[in-house]
């Protein structure tokens, strides 16, 4: 069976790992008549088109860029760092095949049995965070009044950019798009106009303590997908370097080798296959991965120039509070 991994050890480019990896993929679903590898080497492109056509990205970023400055003028006191970034590479291969593990997972115990190949299909039409931006805020303690919470003033003025985002967006081109995802609950801080686009997982947080407001929006101009969170820094440090950091894989790991004890191997093709490459990736020891400017000494020292495990930069931003004085404009 093919696998990523077994592209990550020629000192190729990231770009040329893709395309080798989904031409045989493509080669190899092709031959053995699975049409959910072929759904896979189509995700694969989308990722190939990111790193080609990059053009769009630019208008993108742009127009993006001008809710950043308008942030700027109407929260002086505020200080935030404004982010996109390209998923990477590993955690994209990761997504897609942690999508089929669960989806399955889920069918099985609820039906007994597993879902056909149009329904696993149909559930891997939800990648809409390929490109994501994200905005965090801080308020500095100077700039605190007498009595007052800096979490809940925080949260205050995040739920108050986040009702601001979305027309101030779609006049910019970008259509806001409803959640989709079940997770109807939203804060009352939120106008109800705009609770139907929010995963509020600040007021409602994951299992993990995850706090974030997330919307996804089509770019209109550039015709792509792309996510908004907004966090506060505490949220972002939490998600970040905390608990419910993408790196730390234990648990990730359990819930994989559970799913793994409650279907049995050699019942379901896809699902055998899916787990098979993603505990790969799991285990990857990425100090032994020779991929052209990417550099680890271990899973926690690494250079990553390429956006091979940690995404590609494509929007930094930073403003720092005004401190010339402690009152609020």
């Amino acid at each position: 069976m093919i696998t990523l991994n077994d592209y990550l050890f020629s000192g190729d480019t990231v770009l040329k790992i893709l395309h080798q990896y989904s031409s045989d993929l493509k080669r190899s679903a092709i031959e053995t008549d699975n049409p959910i590898d072929l759904a896979h080497c189509n995700f694969l492109i989308q990722i190939i088109e990111l790193l080609e056509h990059n053009d769009f990205l630019t208008s993108q970023s742009q127009r993006i860029k001008e809710f950043y400055k308008y942030m700027t003028q109407k929260y002086p006191f505020l200080a935030f760092t404004f982010k996109g970034r390209i998923k990477s590479l590993i955690r994209a291969e990761e997504k897609f095949n942690g999508y089929i593990l669960e989806y399955i997972y889920d069918y099985y115990q609820k039906n007994h049995s597993y879902p056909s190949e149009a329904e696993i299909k149909s559930n891997l039409t939800c990648f809409r965070d390929l490109i994501a931006y994200r905005i965090v805020i801080s308020m500095p303690m100077c700039h605190l009044e007498d009595g007052i919470s800096q979490e809940e003033q925080e949260k205050n003025y995040l739920y108050e950019i986040a009702n601001v985002l979305p027309q101030y967006l779609e006049v910019r081109g970008f259509t806001a798009e409803l959640s989709g995802s079940g997770h109807e609950k939203t804060a009352d801080s939120l106008i109800s106009s705009n609770r139907p686009y929010y995963r509020d997982y600040v007021a409602f947080p994951r299992p993990s303590g995850y706090q974030s407001l997330h919307i996804t929006f089509y770019d209109n101009l550039a015709r792509c997908f792309t996510e908004l969170q907004l966090r506060t820094k505490d949220m972002d440090d939490l998600a970040e370097i905390g608990s419910a950091n993408h790196f730390g894989y234990e648990r990730q790991q359990e819930e994989s080798r559970t799913r793994r004890d409650n279907i049995p191997l050699g019942e379901c093709r896809y699902f055998d296959e899916a787990y098979e490459r993603f505990t790969k990736l799991q285990e990857l020891d990425l100090a032994s991965v020779n991929v052209n400017m990417f550099k680890a000494f271990n899973n926690q020292l690494i250079n990553d120039g390429c956006g091979l495990f940690r995404g590609r930069q494509i929007l930094p931003f930073e403003h720092l509070s005004r401190f010339q004085n402690d009152l609020i404009d």
